[in-house]
């Protein structure tokens, strides 16, 4: 067996061979993450880092492979009160053993290296870090010694390929990009679960083309995280997806030009011609609408890129989710880029809190499908009068002025039980039956697209 430095004498057996765990931090054996060797870390390996007053200012590529039974995993561990460690962008150094390429666009990079010798990332988690500050105007010291700049979208973690990966509990900030995930036509990203993180701060000023989250895969679970609004005066979207096999559920996302921009893979023909490009999933979130946000669309679906028939061209399952906006003005739900979107909508609260505000379902275009959704007073079917979008409303809608929020002010969304009672009954000052000011200008014939097993 070859001889590795341990931050303490800890061996367990994993699937046959000895795994190592290698702790980094005050009183620890190693005291920076920049003396882990990141290029033989192998299938079981644990690198635990711990808290310490001033940030950790190290970055690193992880080209290893793990086993489905002996993931890597990178853990943060939290303090007594819970702080995570802190891996800073600014006056970052790199292990002078690693090479890799791209080093100028984040901070972690899941993907290729010339050493550790070029792989595919597999079976990695991270988890419990808290991440940022990888800015144009920050430094970072290549493994050569040389300095160099961040990119303008420079992400707190990059995956350029991978399977089977894991980022869980971190907190990714002040970056381009708070999460970036990429494909390509030879190589796909494939099974990514993001979970119980906090994206905040990210994006630049006067830019939509960084995000919170950027995001291009096949199979992509994004479940339990907090994106809140990006930097002040940035333009980007919360979460940008070009990916198939979408799952989208129980986030709350608030702010962002779009809160959800659904688009076409525009890096891989991979990503284009798999079973699940046509179909996205998104239930349980609470999206919230800024007065500050660029735009007044919650949800972009379809494409923007040159060629359209790349775009998704498909359904979009939007489902137990409740949507606010604080914008005056009308508040469009869903913008799709050609006839060929649809969207299933069931069981949804969409709720306009601003004086003079109000909801229309669409810009101008697109299906939807309705099955018993709660709209606030005066919504509308199409933003554009001259529009010609098809609606099959399948069940009643339902309508009010108070959708019994328990704060709305304190962001307090859940509703009482006494409100949810009231909202079954549908009497009371909860919701009212009734139709939008405006009917559809072209009704579609065909019955409600059946519901999935999940």
């Amino acid at each position: 067996m070859k001889s590795r430095v341990l931050s303490v004498a800890l061996l367990v057996l994993a699937g046959g061979a000895f795994a190592a765990t290698y702790e980094v931090g005050p009183g620890k054996q190693l005291a920076d993450p920049g003396q882990v060797p990141w290029e033989s870390l192998s299938p079981g390996d644990t690198v635990l880092i711990y808290p310490r007053p001033e940030p950790y200012r190290s970055k690193f590529v992880l080209c290893r492979a793990g086993r489905a039974d002996a993931p890597i995993t990178v853990r943060g561990v939290p303090d007594a009160a819970g702080r995570l460690p802190v891996l800073a962008g600014a006056g970052a150094t790199t292990r002078r053993s690693l090479q890799y390429w791209g080093g100028e666009r984040s901070i972690i990079k899941i993907g290729g290296a010339k050493n550790p010798p070029d792989t595919t990332p597999a079976y990695i988690v991270i988890e419990n870090l808290e991440i940022g500050g990888a800015r144009t105007a920050q430094q970072f010291t290549e493994a050569d010694g040389k300095a160099h700049k961040y990119l303008k979208n420079a992400a707190a973690i990059r995956v350029e390929k991978g399977e089977h990966l894991i980022i869980r509990n971190c907190i990714l900030r002040d970056c381009g990009n708070g999460l970036f995930i990429s494909s390509s036509d030879k190589q796909a990203t494939r099974d990514v679960l993001v979970e119980g993180n906090r994206i905040f701060d990210n994006g630049n000023p006067g830019s939509g083309y960084e995000h919170n989250v950027y995001s291009e895969a096949i199979g992509l679970v994004f479940q339990f995280n907090r994106l809140g609004p990006l930097l002040a005066r940035a333009r980007g979207n919360n979460l940008k997806d070009r990916s198939a096999g979408l799952v989208v559920r129980y986030n709350w996302i608030e702010g962002g030009d779009k809160q959800l921009d659904l688009v076409d893979a525009e890096d891989s023909k991979l990503v284009r011609l798999d079973a699940r490009y046509h179909e996205a999933f998104v239930y349980g979130n609470t999206l919230l609408k800024l007065p500050t946000d660029g735009h007044g669309f919650v949800v972009h679906c379809g494409g923007d890129g040159a060629i359209k028939g790349n775009y998704r061209q498909g359904l979009l399952h939007f489902f137990n989710n409740t949507v606010v906006s604080l914008r005056k003005g009308t508040t469009v739900l869903f913008r799709f880029s050609s006839d060929a979107e649809r969207v299933e909508l069931r069981n949804n609260i969409f709720h306009t809190a601003a004086p003079k505000g109000k909801i229309a379902v669409v810009e101008n275009t697109g299906r939807v499908d309705m099955t018993r959704n709660w709209f606030t007073a005066g919504w509308e079917h199409a933003a554009d009068p001259r529009s010609t979008p098809r609606f099959n409303v399948a069940a009643l809608v339902l309508t009010g002025r108070d959708p019994g929020f328990v704060n709305l002010a304190a962001q307090d969304l859940i509703r009482p039980v006494a409100a949810r009672a009231r909202r079954r009954r549908l009497t009371g000052s909860i919701c009212s039956i009734s139709s939008p000011r405006r009917a559809p200008t072209k009704a579609a014939t065909s019955g409600l697209i059946p519901a999935r097993a999940r």
